[in-house]
């Protein structure tokens, strides 16, 4: 008995714990992240009390003598204010091997409503002034009376911009909506909370979290499942507003939109909370080398409402039997192929106006290198390519950048990002992306949306940006990437270690060019290891019957 019981300990046990080891371990699957921490933050508030000031008590005719009104007291704020990309819709930004421009909306083109040229009356709702500009230039003739205070500063949330496309007489170009009482508003001024940066960033693009995807209203009211940053419901919720991350100085907002920005500059991060040894096992903290936060703690996104994925301009302009347009059309099914992929659970949409869209819930992001800085297709770059994808912003980044001698001020990390796809008008004649004029209240004014002809639509775009046009229109497919900051899970969803380190079905299957341990597979390492654990299981096994032998002989 004794003889079987130094059998089983000295030569069985080897090989169990092996085995064990080698199709059980997962790394630091169940190693303890540090907690989300107890953020509890005191909103800072207004010190006075603005509906005692008697210049607020006068009663406003216009929007432009509220912001007189504001601009009597914050004397300086109003020329502040004006240098900013929120005025501006552009900054002198530097693009990589490219030089320096005046970057921003004003001559960035993109793949949701393409362009704001020509399109200014109707783009200005998310613009914080009031009055129609110069086309191509958001400058308001320099007037500070024409600055909308009252859209980052209500804290009553009565005050919305007046959408001009949904009625001949309603007031457009930035106007508040009709009926708003600019005196209620402007007595009621405070920080800018959550609502007023949503009113404009939850519904870019046409609606509801139709752009970001990780930016929706529900996080005006959510729990930490849907944002552990941004949840107000619950015990544990910290309920952080924007200005909390997006430090702001001046008026001047931190954290880049790479779809229309370059460097890496004014950034909002992480670390400045958290720390770059945010977890207690080193190994999860060497991971942050290369690695962003966001890849493991947004899992999944659009969690609340769906976002779009997908928006071809090529089927715009169709009418229905009766010669009719057609709007907001739910097509049946639940998949779409587009460029050969295959794309499940979604909504399809059609509508004359905009053409076919893809919507989903709940998406998984893909994911790419980045170190900080991006290229952009601007208005006037030639078209080079028509057989792949133009991708409208592409993200600098590459594994090679973490190889030694690695330069400390661009390191590259592996981010999620929402990789929006699409098909917009091209002049095929001259290779440039088309500005074209979209919104408009009358017929025979060349906007898309109100005569359905694309050509006259280019060519009155393609005119306010002084650009030629050919008189020829093409659709090509295009691609945007963005970056995902927000709608953070809690530490315990976040991904596990299986999820990238695997053979099967790794997050990272897309990014090659470097080796990583689990989901590569390279037949020499293999067929070393599996040599060094049978040399290794052999040696127990000869030792430990040597062993046996030894203390027989003894005996």
């Amino acid at each position: 008995m004794k003889k079987l019981f130094e059998i089983i300990l000295i030569i069985i046990v080897p090989w169990v714990i092996i085995f064990w080891i080698v199709f059980t371990y997962n790394g630091d699957r169940d190693s303890k992240y540090f907690p989300d921490k107890d953020i509890h933050v005191e909103h800072k508030k207004v010190p006075v009390d603005h509906s005692k000031f008697a210049i607020l008590q006068k009663k406003f005719k216009t929007p432009q003598e509220a912001t007189e009104a504001c601009l009597s007291c914050h004397n300086k704020t109003g020329k502040e204010f004006m240098k900013t990309p929120h005025w501006q819709w552009k900054q002198k930004d530097t693009i990589p091997d490219r030089g320096v421009f005046d970057i921003g909306k004003i001559n960035i083109l993109n793949d949701f409503c393409i362009g704001v040229n020509s399109n200014e009356e109707l783009c200005n709702m998310c613009h914080s002034g009031y009055g129609k500009s110069i086309p191509g230039h958001f400058a308001f003739k320099n007037d500070q009376n024409n600055i909308d205070c009252l859209v980052c500063h209500d804290n009553t949330g009565t005050y919305h911009k007046s959408n001009p496309c949904k009625g001949p007489n309603l007031p457009g170009a930035g106007y508040p909506a009709v009926g708003t009482n600019l005196n209620y508003v402007a007595q009621n001024v405070g920080y800018p909370q959550k609502n007023n940066c949503g009113s404009c960033h939850f519904v870019g693009g046409g609606g509801n979290n139709v752009k970001h995807g990780d930016l929706e209203m529900a996080q005006l009211h959510c729990t930490r499942n849907l944002d552990v940053h941004m949840a107000s419901v619950g015990k544990d919720a910290p309920n952080l507003n924007c200005q909390d991350c997006h430090k702001t100085e001046n008026h001047n907002i931190t954290g880049h939109l790479y779809t229309v920005a370059s460097s890496n500059s004014n950034r909002a991060t992480c670390v400045e909370c958290h720390t770059d040894k945010p977890h207690e096992s080193k190994l999860l903290n060497d991971h942050f080398k290369t690695i962003a936060c966001q890849t493991c703690h947004i899992p999944v996104y659009a969690k609340g409402a769906p976002t779009k994925i997908i928006w071809d301009w090529s089927t715009a302009v169709k009418m229905d039997k009766k010669g009719k347009p057609i709007f907001d059309k739910d097509l049946p099914g639940h998949t779409y192929t587009y460029n050969g992929k295959v794309y499940k659970d979604v909504e399809i949409q059609y509508d004359s106006r905009h053409g076919t869209a893809v919507f989903k819930k709940d998406v998984l992001p893909e994911y790419v290198w980045f170190n900080g800085t991006a290229n952009h297709h601007l208005l006037g770059d030639k078209i080079t390519d028509t057989t792949k994808p133009l991708i409208l912003n592409p993200l600098f980044g590459s594994y090679k950048d973490n190889v030694l001698p690695r330069d400390p001020k661009t390191p590259s990390k592996i981010w999620p990002v929402k990789i929006m796809r699409g098909k917009q008008p091209y002049d095929p004649v001259n290779m440039l992306l088309i500005q074209p004029k979209l919104a408009g209240k009358i017929k025979g004014s060349n906007a898309l949306w109100v005569d359905y002809n694309w050509k006259a639509s280019a060519k009155a775009g393609m005119e306010s940006v002084g650009l030629p046009f050919s008189g020829h229109v093409g659709f090509i497919e295009t691609e945007s990437m963005w970056l995902l900051n927000h709608e953070v899970a809690p530490a315990s969803q976040s991904l596990q270690c299986a999820a990238c380190h695997n053979q099967k079905d790794s997050k990272l299957k897309n990014l090659t060019g470097f080796y990583m341990p689990g989901r590569d597979h390279s037949s020499l390492l293999d067929n070393l290891g599996l040599i060094f654990i049978i040399l290794v299981l052999m040696g127990v096994s000869v030792h430990g019957f040597l062993r046996v032998i030894s203390n027989k002989h003894k005996k």
